[in-house]
């Protein structure tokens, strides 16, 4: 089994909308993130996109975890090392 996870879009029973409550924000987010990253869904999207887009999308992705990781969660949790001081 791979190291990467999308449950939570399988299981989600609930509301998915924003503006109601700070929870089903959280929830809805979720949601979205892990809908948009589909392989399938990737995979008609990234050939349609402009490369200012694939630019755009890459830079927020990257704003937001520099803003909210720390460099050990961001090699735990995004790169998925199990060992950070096994790769630098």
């Amino acid at each position: 089994m791979g190291k990467h996870s999308h449950r939570f879009v399988e299981e989600y029973k609930g509301l998915v909308g924003f503006g109601l409550d700070r929870q089903t924000d959280e929830y809805t987010i979720t949601y979205y993130v892990q809908k948009f990253s589909d392989d399938q869904l990737m995979k008609v999207l990234r050939s349609r996109m402009s490369d200012s887009d694939i630019q755009a999308l890459a830079e927020m992705l990257i704003r937001i975890m520099k803003t909210y990781l720390s460099n050990e969660e961001y090699h735990r949790y995004f790169l998925k090392e199990d060992d950070q001081s096994e790769n630098t």
